[in-house]
């Protein structure tokens, strides 16, 4: 039988996957096991983060509401604020509240006004 010669394959191949590596450090760039392991790593850490990222920002905007609620004294939190504006059917996401509360803020005073205005 004859003998079958297949180290560029095995070498493009182990550049295929060393493309991926190139940024990582010492032997995880290196070495192809260490590679392969680092890159499922990645992976996964890459997959789980996009939703971890999606409930930080959601954190970070309730922060920041219930701060400027809290520091304007209208009167209320920012869960009775969240229920007051779903009561009335002022349809707005916490991004977009947030936004407006930092960026500004006589529009915020403005909603909230809209929103005691119209308690029931």
């Amino acid at each position: 039988m004859t003998r079958i010669k297949r180290g560029s394959i095995a070498r493009t191949r182990r550049t295929k996957i060393s493309f991926f590596a190139s940024k990582f450090r010492g032997s995880h760039s290196r070495l192809t096991r260490s590679i392969i392991q680092q890159g499922l790593r990645a992976f996964v850490s890459s997959y789980r983060d996009r939703d971890k990222k999606k409930r930080d920002f959601r954190r970070l905007w309730i922060t920041r509401l219930n701060a400027v609620i809290r520091a304007v004294g209208i009167g209320y939190s920012y869960s009775k604020g969240i229920h007051n504006l779903y009561k009335n059917q002022l349809i707005l996401n916490r991004k977009i509240l947030a936004q407006i509360a930092i960026s500004n803020k006589s529009c915020f005073y403005m909603i909230s006004n809209e929103i005691l205005k119209n308690r029931i």
